[in-house]
């Protein structure tokens, strides 16, 4: 008996084995799709930006050979059947179109597909004499149709995308003109970290790739007729379609796809994931790197088999120690009732409470360290919620920067095509005011997980104001809303940061543009006011308001009402800390005529004092000015 209640305790150790091991599995099953979920998200997201890139590319020059077909000049030069010098005036005008446009080439054909004028008509490829009535875009064109065909050029042996469309002489189609397009720019944009990305043709046929060496690779195997049509149309001239090394495909992870790709150097396991472009006939593909993944899976099972193991153990380790109590206690209280028949009950019920004295103390220790580890754990994810937030802040706040900044360099590039050179360093000058605003925002965003060490300073409402509708004046415009300033008469100055005021202001702006984006007549009103000894700052659109079930979390991290992928839910969130941090107020509510009004409430500033220093400053200023105007070339 006593051999046995030494080992009996491990029978339920060892009962525990199987189950162990399913939970380990379970575990480790759940671990993995959660982290393929995640490289899936990231990976649709990077996806729909790219789809979106590339039809913002070619979507440029659609309408260019439509616009360059209705000049008289070409018609003109089609109708006529004599020939023109190479230097004539219809090369050097597709030679200043396609400066214009920047594609890569622009070329006139007849109706026999004879290419007669070109814009590169003085390079060493040039088109003219060249006959391309083989190539699909032009036999669409030809018949009264938008031309589109992506192949590799046979002349200049480089890749594009090309549009055409027919050249019509008095209701007769006389010829084609057709607008090639490089991708090659598109492409070399594509260098994003853990992930790779592929466009292929309605064939398979990769034609786009971030990794160079999978141009002109095959995804699926290709039959002999597929190669004798690419053969007919010269789609991709001589070069040799191989077949990407594919080695094996998995969907045991249910809705996500996996391939293993080998290459000469490795192997590697990848996400794939696509979105078709039914317009160009095209896929575009992107292939995410799972390792990353997997070791995230491992380490999560990892850590949670360690605990689950550690927590039987422990549990095992004390029931033992309580059996061994219980049976000393036992036997001395047999030893008390043979001696001492008489004292039995006092002696039995006295082991009976050092016995529930003694579990009591196990379970407070026990207790006590579940509390300690609990903590820990605690500390861990709030700095990992920190790390989060200030990551996901990061992207929320350049976006709105960013879309200033590319609207300002299109205006540049117009204004410098036109040689109008102060519009253009107007622009230019605005694009490094938002660049400097952006190293700003990135200095200032650690204060959303802490509090900020920056001493505020007195700034000038009406300026921020300014400064944040000027960052968001691309999407006003777009949107064309009214926007209407009412304002005290005198200058309100308040106590804060002028940038992170900025920010927030452009946050609260940018929130109602979005509020009204199906409003028939959009307004916002800006109002700015002085009441008891603070100033009010109002930001009022004309959308639906604001729920009341929403009202209660508005201004939580992380909770937004706009669609995936259109919103963090940080903008408000971020706002409400900052203006904390100013030790003002920020609230939302509905306006009795509709819409929602955002309010902050700042301290004002005081007047500012002049010092010895600031007047001894001054009076150099006003000397070193004098003595200027008194010398003879400012006389002159």
């Amino acid at each position: 008996m006593k051999n046995i209640s030494k080992t009996s305790w491990l029978l339920p150790l060892i009962y525990t084995l199987p189950l162990l091991g399913f939970v380990g599995w379970w575990a480790a099953k759940l671990a993995t799709d959660y982290a393929f979920d995640q490289v899936a998200q990231r990976g649709q997201t990077t996806l729909r930006l790219t789809v979106e890139g590339l039809k913002g590319a070619l979507g440029k020059y659609r309408s260019v050979p439509f616009l360059i077909a209705d000049i008289k000049d070409v018609q003109e030069f089609l109708a006529s059947s004599a020939p023109l010098p190479l230097d004539n005036p219809i090369n050097h005008k597709l030679k200043r179109i396609n400066a214009a446009v920047k594609a890569s080439d622009i070329y006139v054909m007849n109706d026999q597909g004879l290419t007669i004028a070109a814009s590169n008509f003085d390079s060493k490829t040039s088109f003219i004499g060249r006959n391309f009535s083989f190539r699909p875009y032009f036999k669409d064109a030809i018949e009264g149709k938008q031309g589109r065909f992506f192949a590799l050029g046979t002349t200049s042996l480089k890749r594009g995308y090309y549009f055409a469309s027919p050249v019509y002489v008095k209701g007769v189609i006389k010829g084609v003109v057709a607008v090639k397009v490089s991708i090659d720019k598109m492409e070399a944009a594509w260098n994003i970290n853990n992930h790779e990305i592929v466009v292929t043709d309605r064939l398979g046929i990769i034609f786009m790739a971030s990794k160079p060496a999978w141009h002109f690779h095959s995804m699926i195997p290709l039959s002999n007729e597929t190669k004798t049509a690419l053969k007919s149309t010269r789609k991709y001239n001589e070069v040799v379609i191989k077949e990407l090394a594919i080695v094996d495909v998995e969907k045991g992870l249910g809705r996500h796809q996996i391939v293993n790709i080998s290459t000469n150097e490795h192997e590697r396991e990848y996400l794939v994931q696509n979105v078709p472009m039914p317009v160009e006939a095209w896929n575009v593909h992107i292939l995410s790197r799972t390792a990353s993944a997997r070791t995230q899976a491992y380490t999560i099972t990892a850590a949670l088999m360690f605990t689950l193991i550690s927590m039987i153990l422990s549990a095992a380790i004390l029931i033992l120690r309580r059996r061994r109590l219980y049976e000393r206690i036992k036997a001395q209280r047999m030893a008390r009732q043979q001696l001492e028949k008489r004292v039995a009950e006092r002696t039995f019920d006295l082991n009976e409470a050092n016995a529930n004295l003694i579990e009591e103390i196990g379970e407070r220790k026990l207790a006590e360290e579940e509390l300690r580890k609990t903590q820990a754990d605690l500390v861990q994810a709030g700095k990992m919620a920190a790390l989060g937030q200030m990551s996901a802040a990061l992207s929320h706040e350049f976006n709105q920067p960013l879309a200033a900044a590319k609207s300002y360099a299109d205006n540049a590039a117009a204004y410098l095509d036109r040689n109008q050179q102060s519009e253009a360093r107007k622009n230019i000058v605005s694009i490094s005011s938002l660049i400097d605003r952006m190293a700003s925002i990135a200095k200032h965003l650690r204060s959303f997980a802490r509090k900020p060490h920056e001493q505020t300073t007195r700034v000038l409402v009406s300026a921020v104001i300014n400064d944040a509708l000027e960052i968001l004046k691309p999407r006003i415009r777009a949107q064309d809303v009214r926007i209407s300033i009412d304002s005290a008469d005198e200058e309100l100055w308040v106590v804060g940061g002028q940038v992170r005021l900025q920010q927030v202001l452009v946050n609260l702006i940018g929130n109602s543009l979005d509020a009204m984006h199906d409003t028939a007549k959009p307004e916002i009103i800006i109002n700015s006011s002085r009441d008891k000894g603070h100033i009010m700052v109002c930001v009022r659109d004309f959308g639906t308001g604001i729920d009341k079930v929403v009202a209660a979390k508005i201004f939580d991290p992380f909770f937004t009402t706009k669609g995936v992928g259109k919103g963090l839910g940080l903008g408000l969130s971020i706002s409400y800390n900052i203006i904390k941090d100013f030790g003002g107020e920020l609230s939302a509510r509905n306006h009795r005529d509709g819409g929602a009004v955002f309010s902050l409430k700042l301290g004002e500033a005081p007047k500012q004092q002049t010092s010895k220093e600031q007047y001894a400053k001054a009076s150099r200023v006003l000397k070193q000015t004098s003595k200027t105007q008194n010398t003879p070339e400012a006389a002159q």
